[in-house]
């Protein structure tokens, strides 16, 4: 029951995530969260996430913001990146990431959702059958809701850790 929690692959920081290496594979699209995955909660896009973009633009890949947020601070941050978005996405249900599917014309298969969230990033890419990664948040203060959430991914963490190191000891 609790793995339908647990991401594809796990990474410290969006900025470490070996997206070449995915390329290969033949994922050609990225379903990116925004805050606390590329830039710090309400950030604008900063030095860091506007090259991370150019690379993967360079790479070939295509790009996709899902965002629960509302359509300013989605906008706003996507028009630095010049990159097509989904405000309001209602993580973790389908929609959002079905739209973003359609944004950047290509099957599930070849796309991967990156998020710092298990209860709506992580889980919904799951529910979508988008291959998942679960980054480190970039930054430790956050909203109330936020903090209580992160108390209950603490658990499905250690579980996923858990799992991962018993595949590979077998």
């Amino acid at each position: 029951m609790i793995e339908r929690f647990y991401p594809c692959e796990m990474r410290d920081s969006a900025y470490e995530v070996e997206y070449e290496e995915f390329y290969e594979k033949g994922y050609r699209g990225i379903l990116f969260d925004i805050d606390n995955t590329l830039v710090g909660h309400g950030a604008e896009a900063d030095e860091r996430a506007i090259a991370l973009v150019k690379r993967l633009k360079e790479t070939g890949y295509r790009i996709c913001f899902v965002s629960n947020n509302k359509e300013p601070r989605v906008k706003s941050f996507c028009d630095a990146l010049d990159a097509p978005y989904v405000y309001k996405a209602g993580k973790p249900k389908g929609d959002g990431y079905s739209k973003g599917l359609e944004l950047l014309s290509l099957p599930k298969e070849q796309v991967l959702a990156i998020g710092d969230q298990i209860f709506t990033d992580t889980w919904g890419a799951n529910r979508a059958g988008i291959t998942s990664i679960l980054v480190g948040q970039l930054e430790k203060k956050e909203e109330i809701q936020i903090i209580l959430k992160r108390r209950l991914e603490y658990f499905v963490k250690k579980s996923y850790q858990r799992k991962q190191g018993r595949k590979k000891h077998e």
